[in-house]
């Protein structure tokens, strides 16, 4: 049974991470933190938490924690990542990795040297749905892909998470925030690499110096053209659809965790298979499958160099929204292994 800090308990870990761990089956927490030690007292009182710090180095340093789940705002990422390998603890570092792609690589570069694991909670590659949406675009269901869509969505007025809406903390709006999810999605399923990226943004009176909603363009580099469209004001709605020369995989809000999610295959304009499948296990499976990377049963498959790459992504939008111009994607051999 591998234990638990939560560094940066808060409305992620009450929504998502504490649901996940009451279904895992190897592990639990067994400690959290808060910059306010009252808020983290009662947060711990309230989760049946045993010990409550108000720090990721205090959290660190607990012998009873074997692990270290990060899910503080995201320019804290770096500091909790460094101080987890510090402690020689191993991290799970929540999505986006860090502000950039030169954090990211920072923190994969100490892990590696410290010979501890390094993992990001990209907990869509945990899914049901992604899973089937991968094994049938490998196994040829829709022929070679054309075209590929996914989008992320939700109403974000008054969100607890207000510093989503200042640059200097988030490193963006829903482009990094839900894009990411949707980009990492692609690549996983697509098992492919993007090689250029096209953003277009707009802001307005609520969204402080990030965008409220995006619109991305990416060409893979075996061909396929993918578009991404994000937004903090809209409903929420997660839709995914693969268009092959052959057929279309698609399915309405597939990456939610909250509802069964019906798949369909469709060719010649028929719909010609249906399947129905929940990623209600989905944050269990990314928290079970850390520990047993932790206990050196199984490689974990999200590794830090994935986040890195994702960052790498996150920043060419970030200069194609400032430029107005396509900006190509760098990658390194460290992110192959999708």
């Amino acid at each position: 049974m591998i234990r638990f800090g939560i560094a940066g308990f808060g409305l992620h870990a009450v929504r998502r991470l504490m649901p996940g761990f009451a279904l895992a089956r190897n592990c639990k927490v067994v400690a959290l933190s808060r910059p306010d030690p009252q808020k983290a007292r009662e947060a711990a009182r309230e989760y049946g938490i045993p010990h409550a710090f108000a720090s990721t180095v205090e959290l660190c340093g607990c012998p009873e924690v074997d692990a270290v789940l990060v899910t503080t705002p995201n320019v804290c990422h770096l500091e909790d990542v460094m101080a987890s390998v510090a402690a020689r603890k191993p991290v799970l570092c929540e999505k986006p990795m860090g502000m950039d792609a030169d954090q990211c690589r920072q923190m994969v570069e100490a892990a590696r040297n410290a010979g501890v694991l390094l993992g990001v909670a990209h907990v869509f590659r945990f899914e049901e749905s992604t899973a089937r949406f991968r094994q049938r675009v490998a196994a040829g269901d829709i022929g070679r892909p054309i075209f590929a869509r996914a989008e992320f969505s939700y109403d974000g007025s008054g969100h607890g998470r207000t510093w989503l809406y200042n640059r200097s903390i988030s490193g963006g709006g829903p482009i990094s925030d839900v894009g990411v999810h949707c980009i990492d999605a692609l690549r996983y399923i697509l098992q492919d690499e993007p090689r250029l990226v096209h953003a277009l943004g707009r802001g307005d009176e609520q969204s402080g110096d990030v965008e409220a909603a995006a619109a991305l363009t990416l060409e893979f580099r075996r061909g396929t053209l993918a578009t991404v469209q994000v937004s903090t004001r809209a409903h929420y709605r997660t839709p995914l659809e693969i268009v092959g020369d052959a057929g279309v995989i698609r399915a309405d809000d597939a990456l939610n965790v909250e509802h069964p999610i019906q798949l369909e295959l469709w060719r010649d304009g028929q719909r010609v298979a249906e399947e129905s499948v929940s990623n209600q296990f989905a944050y269990a499976r990314q928290v079970d499958a850390f520990a047993a990377a932790v206990e050196g049963r199984e490689v974990f498959p999200v590794l830090g160099q994935q986040g890195w790459q994702n960052q790498v992504i996150l920043d060419a939008a970030y200069r194609s929204l400032s430029s107005g111009k396509s900006e190509e994607v760098p990658i390194f051999s460290e992110a192959h292994g999708r």
